[in-house]
């Protein structure tokens, strides 16, 4: 197993031509008045990861955390620089994707399965296993857009780290659900580890960071500041975040 990422860039555009017709977009382009900006989302980022690595992703809102995961996961390419992954993917992104709000819990846990290429028999042995985990098993036969964002939460967190994966991509999981399940989530990330999987974790609580990650990455509109052992980062950017709010109560 292993994730290595090299001098990846991941570029948007932007202007004056989002949500518009086709005839209005070819009416402003012959009258010069469609307008185009691009940015770097991600600018020139670079680690690895291999077996027993738990990386966490830090940085303050628009620092391109999200996007790089969604470029690692395989959801889109980047613009520049490659990444090489081995390993069996999971990725956890945004809470509900991947999930059909018309259908049952049961019915997108075998939806989910197979987006995630699971067959139907491995999904048959772990569906209960699932349901006990997510805390769900009364509410199998409930519509997936009837639950709560915590249920939502706790079944895509189940269904992810119970498949099996060699590598776990985890957007800001941690965030809905109560302590129980908190602590629950945690433990497991750490049997994870211990099996020698490979975990990416974007979050901004520092305790968690600190808690669970043995590398972190420092990303800051976009631009990698910082790579490398937990504690040092998690210090530095600790430190930088304090500096801001000083600066900001005296200005």
């Amino acid at each position: 197993m292993k994730v290595e990422v090299n001098n990846v860039s991941i570029k948007y555009r932007s202007g004056n031509f989002r949500d518009i017709g086709l005839k209005e977009y070819i009416v402003r382009k012959i009258k010069g008045t469609l307008t185009a900006t691009d940015f770097l989302a991600v600018d020139n980022v670079n680690f690895s990861l291999s077996e027993g690595d738990f990386l966490g992703i830090i940085g303050t809102n628009g620092a391109g955390k999200s996007t790089l995961l969604k470029a690692v996961s395989g959801v889109m390419r980047p613009s520049s620089g490659n990444i090489e992954v081995e390993g069996k993917i999971a990725a956890l992104l945004e809470l509900g994707t991947g999930f059909d709000g018309d259908l049952s819990l049961k019915e997108n846990i075998y939806l989910r399965g197979a987006i995630l290429g699971y067959t139907r028999e491995f999904i048959n042995s772990k569906y209960e296993e699932i349901l006990e985990y997510a805390e769900l098993t009364e509410y199998k036969d409930r519509l997936f857009k009837q639950l709560s964002s915590g249920m939502r939460s706790r079944l895509a967190f189940a269904i992810s780290c119970l498949v099996e994966p060699e590598i776990l991509i985890l957007d800001e999981v941690f965030a809905v659900g109560d302590g129980a399940f908190r602590l629950k989530s945690e433990a497991t990330m750490n049997q994870l580890i211990a099996k020698g999987n490979i975990t990416i974790l974007v979050s901004h609580s520092m305790g968690q960071i600190k808690k669970l990650c043995n590398k972190v990455l420092w990303l800051d509109k976009g631009k990698q500041i910082a790579f490398g052992e937990a504690k040092t980062i998690c210090e530095k950017y600790e430190k930088y975040l304090t500096t801001v709010a000083n600066l900001k109560k005296q200005a």
